[in-house]
């Protein structure tokens, strides 16, 4: 008999619905796709050294949670937070630290949620109270490679050895 997959179970999965990138503040830009790297796609900058961390490459964003703001009455779109990946159909903001998320060759391990930070005020003084919780998570980079929108993301399991 042949090897049996770590992955008894179809993983939950989603879809990459913008690929955002900025020079250093809010709103990012969606663009169609960029190279990630252990220090976050190309294209984009920060502009507090606090975000130039390995555990803080990549932000990742639910559209599910963006369309409720937007039922909510603030005007916000995929970038408008400063999130790098708008993500659909996998609920990001509820997986465990330390998940592994696949989208094509690019393995992002995610580290920890995102805290609202005083920059959403641009967008409403209210946002940045109204979103803790709901604020995405902050990714780092296992595998670097090139992501696209409207790529699948895989949730693959924590402890298959993927460093």
């Amino acid at each position: 008999m042949g090897e049996r997959s770590v992955r008894t179970m179809a993983s939950p999965a989603g879809n990459l619905v913008a690929v955002c990138v900025s020079s250093g503040s809010i709103p990012k830009r969606s663009v169609d796709g960029a190279r990630v790297t252990t220090n976050g796609l190309e294209g984009d900058e920060h502009a507090h050294d606090k975000h130039n961390r390995p555990d803080r490459a990549v932000s990742l964003f639910d559209w599910e949670i963006l369309t409720q703001l937007q039922g909510e009455g603030f005007h916000l779109y995929p970038g408008a937070i400063g999130e790098n990946l708008t993500v659909s159909g996998l609920h990001v903001q509820h997986l465990p630290p330390g998940t592994l998320l696949e989208i094509g060759n690019v393995l992002l391990r995610l580290e920890q949620p995102r805290k609202p930070c005083y920059v959403l005020d641009s967008i409403d003084p209210s946002l940045k109270d109204v979103i803790v919780g709901r604020c995405g998570y902050m990714a780092s980079v296992v595998r670097e490679g090139l992501v696209n929108r409207s790529m699948r993301v895989q949730v693959s399991q924590p402890n298959s050895r993927a460093s």
